[in-house]
């Protein structure tokens, strides 16, 4: 950290002496179980980052995305955009993180929502995606704050419901109301765990749809007078596993995507159900199914079409209604989202890789996202391209058991946030 201008060496020493409050502030954040689905105690981690940032001198607007998918009385869809405006007009820098974290599910070694320190990590549902990344982003900037009172332009912190769950009650909202779209925000920083010496440019694009095959229903002792829509859909799997998986091993991005698996085009078949329905404790009746409804998840390249990732499913469906006595079939768009990657050579971009360059004193690692994340809607919808994922966290421990984030890396990704804030605000590089 030699070659590190004194100014900036004091800025970063000012985050390390805030790591035992970065610690409590994620610990904060964690212990409340905000679980999505449905969308519990969304008000309540609101409360704390208004009662935080407003007492820091933040102007604070909170909205809530009425009439957005799960947005309910009980299960209010809420957001918070704190803004800070500096002494001069100038470009807004805004940090933007989830609050929503999904179920924690089995397998864990403490309660995930105690969040412990042990062994200088931080463990619990949420740590690592992305209450780590959100507490480092508040970090960085108060201490941004206290280090560069006076300054050019605005600086923003978002949190933000249902990214877990596609956005549409959180930045997807936003993006439409204007309040994450330009000309209102310039630079977006989204704190997702991707690890700390990495920029993530982007994502993959992505195809959700629900496929029903019919049948006929019938005695199941008699089932040759029906018609079984899950053997139809036996055939459709069959279709997939033959023709549709060997075809997308064959597709190969050039895009930066990690883990080296997701370079390629993948489908998943997130569930599927056919016959009576479940939650019933006794027997099940005797009946062959007269529907099977599958949900496909199809994630695929920017070298690829929307339209054409679409054909290959209509077309192995078409194939079997000739080939198969009574076969028959829908299929629904759930939802899709066209690839997106930043220009590493974008504003944002350039000043986090600096930053990490002072901070790690080694060039960052440039990748792309397997899955989508909140980047998709301020793209497509905010019209706004100068955006990045970056924060803390190691990827692979996002959704697991026992996920966990290192209180080191939240400082030392909070030190690249504060730097490039102070880049895209100032206009100067650090270097």
């Amino acid at each position: 950290m030699s070659n590190v201008k004194p100014s900036i060496d004091k800025l970063l020493a000012l985050i390390e002496s805030k790591e035992e409050e970065l610690i409590q502030l994620t610990q904060a954040l964690v212990r409340i179980p905000t679980i999505n689905p449905p969308g519990d105690y969304y008000g309540d981690c609101i409360e704390l980052l208004r009662s935080r940032l407003e007492g820091r001198g933040f102007e604070i607007n909170i909205i809530r995305a009425e009439g957005t998918p799960g947005d309910d009385d009980q299960y209010p869809r809420l957001n918070i955009i704190a803004r800070k405006e500096g002494s001069r007009s100038g470009p807004c820098v805004h940090f933007n993180s989830h609050i929503d974290v999904v179920p924690p599910g089995l397998g864990w070694d403490e309660d995930p929502f105690d969040a412990k320190l042990i062994d200088g990590k931080i463990f619990g549902r949420g740590t690592c995606d992305m209450k780590g990344g959100l507490a480092a982003s508040i970090i960085a900037v108060e201490a941004l704050l206290e280090w560069m009172p006076d300054y050019s332009g605005s600086i923003e912190i978002s949190g933000t419901a249902d990214e877990e769950t596609g956005g549409y009650g959180g930045v997807a909202y936003l993006a439409e109301k204007g309040w994450m779209a330009v000309p209102r925000i310039d630079h977006v920083i989204i704190p997702e765990p991707l690890n700390k010496d990495r920029i993530c440019l982007g994502h993959r694009g992505v195809w959700w749809s629900e496929l029903e095959t019919f049948g006929t229903v019938a005695h199941g002792s008699m089932p040759f007078l029906g018609d079984s829509a899950i053997r139809h859909m036996t055939a459709v799997l069959d279709e997939f596993e033959q023709k549709l998986f060997p075809s997308l091993q064959q597709k190969v991005t050039a895009m930066p995507v990690v883990p080296e698996g997701a370079k390629q085009s993948t489908l998943n078949i997130n569930s599927i159900h056919g016959g009576l329905a479940e939650g019933f404790a006794g027997f099940p009746a005797p009946m062959v199914a007269d529907s099977c409804r599958i949900v496909l998840d199809r994630r695929f390249l920017i070298e690829e079409q929307l339209s054409e990732v679409k054909l290959e499913v209509q077309s192995l469906l078409e194939g079997l209604t000739k080939s198969r006595e009574n076969f028959s079939y829908s299929l629904k768009d759930l939802f899709e989202v066209v690839p997106s990657m930043t220009d590493q050579n974008a504003p944002v971009v350039q000043s986090v890789a600096r930053g990490i360059s002072r901070v790690f004193d080694r060039e960052p690692e440039y990748v792309v996202s397997p899955g989508t994340y909140d980047q998709k809607h301020i793209d497509r919808i905010g019209k706004l391209k100068d955006c990045i994922a970056y924060g803390p966290g190691i990827l692979d421990l996002a959704h697991q058991a026992n996920e966990y984030v290192g209180v080191t890396d939240m400082v030392e990704s909070a030190k690249v946030m504060a730097i490039a804030t102070y880049e895209l605000l100032s206009g100067e590089q650090t270097e």
